[in-house]
């Protein structure tokens, strides 16, 4: 049998050192890290404490603290690195990434100005090198410490899909396959602002029923822009869809839920952001939301409501009171809320 291809992963971040974990029992990985002290407790001790604390990463994971050297090893590229950065690390990955290597995104979230997904940011930087992304109901903490979990690989063709599964796919980690990588990749981004409204209605103990009602219409909105986009609709109520929704709406683990509740409770966004560790991609993913279903003419009160309260200083209260103030349609043939 062939060895399975050598896996590099760029970012140290939580989700990115559990995915390197993982593929790290079934082949050859290493881990980039911008902060070469990550790689340096990878490699001394099998640990990210800074994002994993008391985790033990498997101890065949490499740190690399050079990109050029990650990037020229690799069989399989896996891209952790938040959506604000992941073009510039592209571009300098282009000189050094060898002809037709996979590149899998594990990044939910939009480009802020051009809208683009990370895939076709990918397709954009490095053509030539097929690009999917894995994707699913995935709180790295839960995985890395041997929760059962699952997510679906997409990309370009079954075959690669086919291909890359036995990379990352463990008995507790099932690895789903599938070609949708635009419907994969827009669930992947929506749910986190989702994940703040429901955050929203936690923070104001606005209870179960409240919580339950706006993860069902949010499936409903997240649905309707992603098919508008090219998704399959069979998608968002899949792992990368439905899945994932309620694992980030309901996790107490969860960025973008936190970011609600904080906000519900009265503190600022900016004081937030700056009290996290990692990137709660909703909060700048809501603006771009916005212009997309501007764009393909789809309403979307509940991401609406978000990005008044994140980016045009609505009070949390007054979302809730926005929306229940909305007509009740038709449930699954009306546009509204």
């Amino acid at each position: 049998m062939n060895p399975l291809p050598r896996v590099a992963v760029l970012g140290g971040g939580s989700w990115g050192t559990t995915v390197a974990s993982l593929a790290a029992r079934n082949t050859e990985a290493r881990l980039w890290a911008r902060d070469p002290a990550v790689c340096e407790e990878i490699n001394a001790h099998h640990r990210n404490s800074g994002y994993l604390p008391d985790i033990e990463l498997h101890p065949e994971l490499v740190g690399e603290p050079d990109l050029a050297a990650a990037v020229g090893w690799a069989d399989v590229l896996v891209m952790a690195v938040p959506s604000q950065g992941f073009r510039g690390v592209c571009a300098k990955v282009a000189e050094h990434l060898r002809p037709w290597v996979p590149v899998v995104s594990l990044v939910k979230g939009l480009e802020r100005g051009t809208r683009l997904r990370m895939t076709e940011i990918v397709t954009e930087l490095l053509p030539g090198h097929p690009a999917g992304v894995l994707s699913g109901p995935n709180i790295a903490r839960e995985i890395a410490s041997g929760f059962a979990a699952a997510a679906t690989l997409a990309m370009p063709s079954q075959w690669t899909a086919e291909m890359l599964q036995p990379v990352f796919h463990s008995h507790l980690f099932r690895v789903y396959t599938g070609t949708d990588v635009a419907g994969v990749e827009i669930a992947g981004a929506l749910k986190n602002i989702f994940a703040i409204a429901v955050g929203f209605g936690d923070g104001l103990d606005a209870g179960v029923n409240t919580r339950a009602m706006v993860i069902t219409r949010a499936l409903r909105e997240l649905t309707r822009l992603g098919t508008a986009m090219g998704g399959q609709p069979e998608t968002f109520y899949g792992l990368a869809g439905m899945g994932d929704l309620i694992a980030t709406c309901t996790s107490p683990l969860s960025r973008n839920r936190t970011v609600g509740f904080e906000l519900a409770r009265g503190r600022s966004i900016s004081d937030i952001v700056a009290g996290m560790n990692q990137v709660a991609e909703g909060v700048k993913t809501s603006a771009v939301v916005m212009e997309l279903a501007e764009l393909h003419g789809v309403s979307m009160p509940i991401a609406a409501e978000v990005d008044a309260v994140i980016n045009h200083g609505q009070p949390v209260h007054d979302a809730y009171r926005g929306l229940l103030r909305r007509a009740a349609g038709h449930e699954h043939h009306g546009d509204g809320w």
